[in-house]
């Protein structure tokens, strides 16, 4: 009794997901890192960028 090759349909729908996902989770990524730009370019407009929660951690010199 000989065996049929697989189908590679199921692969190329698993193929096809992941790439689905891949590129909604870079799109995601672009618009988070948009939103921190846009983000760090208010609170420069707002006086400068001294005083921002990230700058609240750093310990003076």
């Amino acid at each position: 009794m000989e065996r049929k090759p697989s189908p590679t349909k199921g692969r190329d729908s698993r193929e096809d997901r992941l790439k689905a996902a891949l590129k909604a989770n870079l799109a995601r990524r672009k618009a988070q890192a948009r939103g921190r730009v846009a983000e760090d370019g208010q609170a420069g407009a707002e006086g400068g960028a001294e005083g921002g929660p990230r700058d609240a951690d750093r310990k003076e010199e």
